[in-house]
């Protein structure tokens, strides 16, 4: 019963997000031109602008709405760099695992019981790489954020490892984002802030944990071969 309320509260806040058009607020034609009004806003109320922001961000997160890159720009336009890389990184994390364990609560029994056999090779890759696994997917941007905290809620990985991994794994998209977001009257549209160049250095980043671990793994192993002989 308890799941299904609050199934059906977060159904109906997600419908009032698109029922008042709140998402028209949340793309980049809006807060480029409103950039001004944010900033005085922001310059006049630091405790409010920043508590605000903080709670607006995690909401989309936690409810995976759309939202959350142009977010990370609006972060990086009124608080700077360094504040803005801590406000959205914390706000993202927070919402992530708010989605996380959403899933896990409310999801997990459902779909293992009907899918479990086609989540075994996710299962068996968090029971192998653990965090490394994770840290590889969020780095990826193939693996959408609110897909990774879907699927991820439904292994048995553990909340604490989720949280500080996510951070550390969304922390260089979100440096990128955040630099941008502080040149924002500059910028004509998204395209281009994630380059096919810098997309694939993060490929590397994300795969190089895995591949140092399997490289160390096969290392031992024949170190233990050749000391048998």
């Amino acid at each position: 019963m308890k799941k299904t309320l609050i199934l059906v509260l977060i159904g109906l806040l997600a419908g009032a997000f698109f029922y008042f058009d709140l998402h028209t607020y949340l793309n980049f034609e809006t807060i480029k031109a409103k950039q001004a009004d944010f900033q005085a806003y922001a310059d006049q109320n630091p405790m409010m602008a920043t508590g605000g922001f903080l709670l607006i961000y995690i909401l989309v997160a936690a409810m995976s709405l759309p939202g959350a890159a142009i977010l990370t720009l609006l972060g990086g336009a009124l608080f700077g760099i360094l504040k803005g890389t801590i406000l959205v990184s914390f706000a993202s994390t927070i919402g992530a695992t708010l989605a996380f364990l959403a899933s896990r609560y409310l999801l997990r029994d459902m779909i293992t019981s009907k899918f479990g056999d086609k989540l075994k090779v996710i299962n068996d890759g968090v029971a192998k790489e653990g965090g490394f696994y994770l840290f590889t997917m969020r780095l990826i941007p193939a693996f959408p954020f609110f897909l990774v905290n879907l699927v991820m809620g439904l292994t048995p990985i553990k909340t604490l490892t989720y949280f500080f991994v996510s951070q550390i794994g969304m922390l260089p998209g979100t440096l990128v984002y955040v630099n941008a977001g502080t040149q924002l009257a500059q910028l004509d549209s998204l395209k281009g802030i994630l380059s096919p160049k810098l997309l694939f250095s993060f490929m590397l980043l994300g795969l190089f944990p895995l591949i140092a671990k399997k490289s160390m793994s096969y290392f031992n192993k024949f170190k233990t071969a050749k000391g048998q002989n």
